[in-house]
Formats: structure tokens, C-alpha cells, sequence
């Protein structure tokens, strides 16, 4: 024994310490053994217990690792011998599994890889359970890098259980053409938990770095188990290179300092070195470049200049055309708008962003703004890039972001004639003595749509006719008629009230389409009900507004103290919504321990600018309502593959026919 001298908290550190090492192994055999990744995991906790129990006492074994796997495998083999109906048939399987020697262990760990990101599951239930299963962090510890509840974490990993459980997925490896696609879902799930801890979305810190450590961890256990595989090196490569920054990318107050401005002489050289040796293993697998590949040559370019000035903007720009290609995304995009620029000048830059500003998938991405803010300021438009600095901090989920962006758009005097702005004349129509509070939460999305899109600061008299035209195409371009009108109506009443020319004049008013109204068939609701990947929020809506016939609005307004969920029903404004059971299976995990605010929450936390009323806003999770708006875009997204038609489906069309 090697730790019978250690203290008591000394035990349980070296124990903690040797979880995170052994557990994906533990798990990954006994998953092997049962065939069962949530019965697998329950043993391995039972090891962790024994281990727990008796170390303190014992000393820590030579092999500790050994150790708990020997637990484990014998709980499992317990296990099966209870369990089994066919005791002698059983018996005999587990005596085999029993003797058999851990050999395989580095396949079973790749094969719990592709069982924890598999399709089948939402995004967050695969980091969730990655993170759990792999990386061998507790609940709380997931919760806290995310800036969660643990209830949420909870519940996500046990969804995720109950997901491959139900759909059979089976503890294989993927073989022929489905292994890239597989692959491919494991490479982004830990480049999404790097990408976390890089940048984070949200909380007080740009970075989370246990999240970076945790991904590069990952990466490199990938690289072991599939060495021939040139993407995986890539990935390694891109997150080794892009960590070897991280102590050059905060000031002293935890600031952002942008690449350009960074010390390179805190840049980890040894971080470096791994990254251009990943690199190589990259080049040496073979076969086209990959994403990953590009982007660490990205990386390479930026890690091999010793000044700023250095920079070999000009390949940058190349590889990022060739990365369009390959992945012709809108981030994408938008880094090769900033390579542009670096490499031939703002007007390159600007005329690739600008063409982003009708993208639908970035109308609320910060870094668009910022990018232009950037380019604008080079060329001189200073007043322009200082509102579109304040519109980026006002995306921004993250406070040191935030307060970065407020700082840049501060360095740029403000002009000395005050001039009324959008935002100031949205609050004054908004305060009207005149409207109600219906009306007031209708022309309330109207507006701050626009002010999110245009900026606050943007002064009223230089609102045009085409930038309310490329807010209604970006946001509600294939909103059902009757949304889009009664934007396009608060837009007219809006400039009406403000003296301006109707700027709505130029859309035409939609007819309403008649066969958009009819409900949707069971062929397709059938269909619906079995789409993969599905959040758990929007099944549960749909689930909810299929089986009440409650109206979309009634039903986004429920709270969680209005359910009562033995009665299958919820009290809402003076009369019940009911469900059936459909609903009723899916309630208790939605709600995963909430018992106030919203039933429906939006996907994340709220900016400052954007505040919920108190009656809008989760006070256990800090997030508000989800909006109609919202909830109908992530429908038509959804269904568009179901509709013969292209468009999607609407939610009033999920009223049960006759």
C-alpha cells in the first residue's frame, strides 16, 4: 500500500485525482460487460464508494486503477448473476467476461466516446454526458464550468442514459461511411467544450480554462485511440495552439486583449511545440484537409510570427477561402472578412461583413457587430463604429466582453449635438399613457428587434426604408402572415407617432396562405414525435400544445407553480390547460427540481439591455420566458424536412384535426 500514511483529506485527494484518470476506462468496460452505459456508470460509482470506504483506512493499493476495475467488474458479474433469468446460460457469460483480460480497454474507452456524442442526442445532453462519463466530473462540477443548475445537469445526463437506452444505440465502434459522421460528432463536442472554456458565453471571466484543460484532455485520449485519423490530430493541433495563448488574453483585470495587442512572450512555447507536432501526425495520417486541419494551419500561421506585424495575413485569408468552402458557414465567413481586412485592407473586410448582415443566423451574434466595429474604425467611420461597439456589448452574454466593448466605444467621443436615437424613441412611444399592456408587449418585440438589429444609438432621422426592410427579411422573413403584418403595422404605427415617413411602406402587406391553417396529419406528427435530436423544451411544447388544443401564447405564459402534475392540468389566467400522457412523461424531467417561474425558458440568460419583468424571469436559473417568436422559428426549423411544401409547419398547426 502506498497511501496508509497519507491523511485523511490526503486519501480522498489522491482518490478524486485517480477517478478522473480510470473512470472513462471503468466505465467503458463495464459498458462493454452490460451493455447498459447508465447500469455502467452506476458500478463504477460503486467502486468509487468501496474505494471511498476503505482507503482511508487501507492505504491507497499500488494500483489503484486496478483496484476500483476489479471492484467493478465484480459488482457487474454480481450483477448479471442476479439479474439473469437463464441463470445457468448467464452464469456461464459471466465467468467468461470474468476471466477475460483487459486487452480491449483502449476500444472500449473510443467506443464510450461515439456512445456519449452520438447523434441521437441533443448537443447538450452529449457534452453533459461526455464531460460525466469521460471526464469523470461530477454533476456539480459540469454545472458550475456552464454556469448551470446542477438539476440541469442532472437531469440532461440522465436523459441521455434513458435516450441510448430506449433507441437501442449499440456500445460498437461505427464502421464504413458512417464512422466520419460519427467522428466528425465527437470532434465537435469537445472542440464545443474547448470552445466554452476559451470564449466564454456567459458569467463574469472571458475563460473557464478547467473547460479548456478538460477538452485538450479529451482531444489527446482521441488522438491515442485513433491514430491513423488525421482530423482528430487537427482538432489537437487547433485547441494546443489556441491554449498556448491563454495567459496573453487577459489584461490584469481580466480584460480581453484582442490578438494583435497580446504579449507573445507569454504565448506557452511548450503548448506550441505540441501543437506543431499534432500537426504533423495531421499531415503525416494523410487524405484531404480536413476543418480542423485548415484551422490549425490557421493556428500554425499566427504561433510561427514572432510580431503581430509578422502575420502572414495573405495565406490566412487563402486558407479561410478554402475553409468556406469546405464549411461555407456564416462564422466562417465572417473570420474571413477579418483576414480580408488584415490582409488587404478595411474595405476587403467590410464588404465581406457586410453581406453577413442579412444572414438570419447572425442577427444576434456580437462578434459581427465588433468585426464591423473594427473594420469602420480603421476606415475612419468612427460615429458608426462606435454604435456598432455598443450593439455588440449589448449581444454579449459575457461580462468581461461586454465591458471590453462598452470601454472601446467609449475611447470614441460621442458627437457634441445630442441627437435623438432609436432607442430613446422606442422607450418614449413604449411609455404612452395611450397603450395597453397588450399592445405595449406587441410593439415592445416590434422594437426591440430593431434596436437589437440597428443599435440604440442609431439616430432616429437616419433610419431608413432599407434597414427595416433587411431587419423584417433577417428576423421574420418566413413568419407566418399574420406575424409579419402585425410587425409591419407597429413599424408604421412606430413612425407615425415619431413624424418619420412610413418606413414599412415598401413591404407589402402577406395574404394569409389557407392551407397553412390546416392542423398536421398523424402520418407527420408520427414523424415529429421521432425526429432525432429534439430538445427536450421544445418536445415537451409541442407534446403539450398537440394534446391540450390550448392556444401557442396560453401555453408559453404557464408557470411552474400553476402545474398540477398528478391532475395532468395547470391553472391559466381563469380557466385549466390539461395534457395527456404523452406530456405527462416529459413534465417532471423538463422541470429537472425548478418549482418556480416560467415553464418554457429561453436558451440563456438575459442581457442587461433586454431585461424580463419579474413575472418573465426564472429566479432559480436566472432565465427568462421563451418568447412566441422564438419557439415559432424553432418549429418551422424543425419541421421544414416534414412539410411538402419546404416552409415548415407552424405551431397552431399542432391542434389535433376534427
Amino acid at each position: 500500500m502506498i497511501g496508509a500514511s497519507l491523511p485523511l483529506e490526503g486519501v480522498r485527494r489522491t482518490i478524486d485525482a485517480v477517478w478522473k484518470m480510470e473512470s472513462a476506462k471503468i466505465v467503458a468496460g463495464l459498458t462493454r460487460m452490460v451493455r447498459d452505459v447508465g447500469l455502467a456508470e452506476e458500478l463504477a460509482q460503486d467502486a468509487l464508494v468501496a474505494a471511498l470506504e476503505q482507503w482511508p483506512e487501507s492505504g491507497v493499493p499500488d494500483n489503484p486503477g486496478a483496484w476500483l476495475t476489479a471492484i467493478a467488474k465484480r459488482r457487474a458479474v454480481d450483477h448479471i448473476r442476479r439479474s439473469a433469468r437463464l441463470e445457468r446460460k448467464h452464469e456461464q457469460i459471466a465467468y467468461e467476461l470474468e476471466q477475460r483480460q483487459p486487452d480491449g480497454e483502449p476500444d472500449d474507452v473510443l467506443r464510450l466516446m461515439f456512445l456519449s456524442c452520438h447523434p441521437v442526442l441533443p448537443t447538450e445532453e452529449r457534452v453533459a454526458l461526455t464531460l460525466r462519463l469521460l471526464g469523470g466530473l461530477t454533476a456539480a462540477e459540469i454545472a458550475r464550468a456552464f454556469l448551470a443548475g446542477e438539476p440541469v445537469i442532472v437531469q440532461r445526463i440522465a436523459s441521455a442514459k434513458r435516450t441510448l437506452a430506449d433507441e437501442g444505440v449499440p456500445f460498437e465502434l461505427p464502421d464504413g461511411g458512417e464512422l466520419a459522421e460519427r467522428l466528425s460528432s465527437v470532434l465537435d463536442v469537445i472542440y464545443l467544450i474547448f470552445n466554452e472554456g476559451y470564449s466564454a458565453t456567459s458569467g463574469d471571466d472571458l475563460m473557464r480554462p478547467e473547460l479548456c484543460l478538460e477538452a485538450l484532455r479529451l482531444g489527446r485520449l482521441l488522438a491515442e485511440l485513433a491514430p491513423h485519423e488525421a482530423e482528430v490530430h487537427g482538432l489537437v493541433a487547433l485547441m494546443e495552439l489556441q491554449a498556448s495563448r491563454s495567459a496573453a488574453r487577459t489584461g490584469p483585470s481580466g480584460e480581453p486583449v484582442q490578438l494583435h495587442e497580446q504579449n507573445r512572450g507569454r504565448w506557452d512555447r511548450l503548448l506550441i511545440r505540441r501543437g506543431f507536432t499534432a500537426m504533423l501526425r495531421a499531415r503525416e495520417a494523410g487524405g484531404p484537409p480536413g476543418p480542423y486541419m485548415l484551422q490549425a494551419a490557421i493556428a500554425v500561421c499566427h504561433a510561427q510570427a514572432a510580431t503581430a506585424a509578422d502575420t502572414d495575413w495573405r495565406r490566412i485569408a487563402s486558407l479561410y477561402e478554402v475553409l468556406a468552402r469546405l464549411l461555407p458557414t456564416p462564422v466562417v465567413r465572417l473570420n474571413h472578412a477579418v483576414a480580408l481586412g488584415m490582409a488587404y485592407g478595411p474595405e476587403a473586410g467590410l464588404a465581406v461583413a457586410d453581406l453577413l448582415t442579412d444572414d438570419p443566423t447572425l442577427r444576434d451574434y456580437h462578434l459581427l457587430p465588433s468585426v464591423r466595429g473594427d473594420l469602420l474604425l480603421r476606415l475612419g467611420r468612427r460615429e458608426e463604429a462606435r454604435r456598432e461597439f455598443l450593439r455588440a456589448a449589448s449581444l454579449t452574454g459575457n461580462d468581461a466582453e461586454r465591458a471590453f466593448l462598452h470601454r472601446r466605444a467609449d475611447e470614441i467621443p460621442a458627437p457634441e449635438a445630442p441627437t435623438l436615437t432609436l432607442g430613446r424613441a422606442a422607450r418614449d412611444f413604449l411609455a404612452r399613457d395611450d397603450l395597453d399592456g397588450g399592445t405595449v408587449r406587441s410593439y415592445g418585440q416590434t422594437l426591440r428587434r430593431l434596436r437589437l438589429s440597428l443599435g440604440e444609438e442609431l439616430p432616429l432621422d437616419s433610419l431608413t426604408a432599407d434597414q427595416v426592410a433587411r431587419v423584417f427579411r433577417t428576423a421574420w422573413g418566413e413568419a407566418a402572415a399574420a406575424t409579419w403584418n402585425r410587425h409591419r403595422s407597429a413599424v408604421r404605427s412606430f413612425c407615425a407617432w415619431a413624424s418619420l415617413e412610413d418606413l414599412a411602406a415598401g413591404l407589402d402587406r402577406r395574404a394569409a396562405t389557407p392551407n397553412r391553417t390546416e392542423t398536421i396529419d398523424a402520418a407527420r406528427l408520427d414523424a415529429l414525435w421521432n425526429l432525432p435530436g429534439v430538445p427536450l423544451r421544445e418536445l415537451t411544447l409541442w407534446r403539450l400544445l398537440h394534446e391540450s388544443t390550448a392556444g401557442v401564447t396560453t401555453v408559453l405564459s404557464l408557470n411552474v407553480e400553476d402545474l398540477d402534475l398528478d391532475d395532468r392540468r395547470a391553472r391559466a389566467g381563469g380557466g385549466w390547460v390539461s395534457w395527456r400522457s404523452g406530456t405527462a412523461r416529459l413534465l417532471p424531467r423538463l422541470l429537472a427540481g425548478r418549482t418556480r417561474g416560467p415553464l418554457f425558458l429561453a436558451d440563456r440568460r438575459p442581457g442587461p439591455a433586454r431585461a424580463p419583468t419579474p413575472a418573465d424571469l426564472c429566479p432559480e436559473t436566472g432565465r427568462g420566458r421563451l418568447s412566441y417568436e422564438r419557439a415559432e422559428y424553432l418549429f418551422k426549423r424543425a419541421t421544414k424536412p416534414l412539410d411538402p411544401a419546404g416552409h415548415g409547419y407552424t405551431l397552431r398547426q399542432l391542434k389535433p384535426r376534427g
